[in-house]
């Protein structure tokens, strides 16, 4: 599928039984999975750093993110490098799939709530064959106090 004027490419993932997606503009970069290094007293859901062009880069498990059990990494398991803002942050995913085109008129309204993602998370939901696909709003993912306690391990943090 090519893009045209009133399509936006997208980058398709998985995390757990739901596929999601972010504009491709926010994707800095697909990795294999690597074990990131741990930084002590962080929340939970934040699984360490990496080191990714030179800089340290804080590095969410995207599962415990959304409330959903730790699994161990397998083949298909990635690491998505997100541009947020002036900086980036990195996502565990259960594997990545596409990068596709979607129009605006596949695009539906986000529900309100999804697995403790409000919709304003959300960029809306976009239907693929017969999958419903959740179109994430990356750089809106993350607090004003978690983006601050992500900064916090980039500086901090010894090289990963």
């Amino acid at each position: 599928m090519t893009a045209t004027a009133t399509s936006q490419q997208i980058v398709t993932f998985r995390v757990g039984e739901d596929r999601f997606a972010a504009d491709i503009f926010a994707v800095e970069r697909v990795l294999r999975y690597q074990q990131p290094t741990v930084v002590p007293n962080l929340p939970e859901w934040i699984e360490g750093v990496i080191d990714y062009a030179n800089r340290v880069v804080p590095v969410i498990d995207f599962r415990r993110r959304l409330g959903l059990p730790r699994i161990e990494p397998r083949p298909e398991t990635r690491i998505i490098v997100f541009a947020l803002g002036d900086g980036w942050a990195a996502a565990v995913v259960d594997a990545v799939h596409e990068v596709t085109s979607v129009s605006a008129e596949q695009i539906s309204p986000p529900p309100a709530l999804f697995r403790g993602l409000s919709a304003e998370y959300l960029r809306g939901l976009v239907r693929s064959g017969d999958r419903l696909v959740l179109f994430v709003e990356m750089d809106r993912l993350l607090t004003t106090t978690e983006r601050i306690t992500l900064e916090r391990v980039s500086t901090e943090s010894p090289s990963a």
